[in-house]
């Protein structure tokens, strides 16, 4: 789950823990992306149902994970500087230019800032891409996984993931993942939001607990 700033609540410790579930996958044609909707502010849940996927511009989205205060912020400075863009250059962002500027700003306050991005979105030059972006690092990916809940999971994903999914798939793969990591991880829970973007926009679903898959052991 998102955790409240530590500096702002009185007897928490200095660590700020980033306990969530995220992940996106590329497939041909778009992205999938999709979170858990747990915050937390300490050992309280402050919040069960906050929507994680945060909207850069109309085909690039972010999964939030880390401090909610920072990663919010992030991902409302990087929206309003591509809204800049897009107006200067007469087009939509690319969705590298928009995991660019989230890298650059994790870069210079990553002293600072206790927050990770998942970065993915459809554009007219590199179709549907994913990035991740951490204290400068920015890497193009088939998929990625993030938050503590993701620790649960990295089994199932290399078992499961495979080139050319189709769009279906990736958005059932995106869902059996977070039930997983919803299941195991006491920081992950809620509801699971889903965002599904290709070249006529995005399509966004919350899928409540009672609707997830059932496994074996639940």
């Amino acid at each position: 789950m998102l955790e409240e700033s530590p500096s702002q609540l009185e007897g928490l410790s200095d660590e700020v823990k980033t306990g969530t579930t995220i992940i996106a996958i590329a497939f041909q044609g778009g992205v999938v992306l999709g979170s858990d909707s747990r915050v937390s502010a300490g050992e309280a849940v402050v919040n069960r149902v906050m929507n994680k996927l945060s909207p850069l511009h109309d085909k690039i989205y972010c999964a939030l994970s880390g401090s909610a205060a920072d990663a919010q912020t992030m991902a409302e400075i990087v929206n309003y500087q591509l809204d800049v863009h897009s107006i200067e250059v007469g087009e939509d962002p690319l969705v590298r230019s928009a995991a660019t500027l989230v890298k650059n700003i994790s870069y210079k306050y990553k002293e600072e800032l206790s927050a990770h991005l998942i970065v993915a979105g459809w554009d007219r030059r590199g179709g549907g891409q994913v990035y991740v972006t951490l204290d400068g690092l920015l890497s193009k990916q088939p998929f990625a996984i993030g938050g503590s809940g993701s620790s649960y999971i990295y089994g199932f994903v290399d078992a499961e993931y495979r080139k050319g999914m189709s769009r279906r798939e990736c958005q059932e793969f995106v869902v059996n993942a977070l039930t997983l990591a919803m299941g195991r991880d006491g920081s992950s829970g809620g509801v699971a939001y889903v965002v599904t973007i290709d070249q006529d926009g995005a399509e966004e679903k919350c899928i409540l607990g009672n609707k997830l898959p059932i496994f074996f052991d639940e």
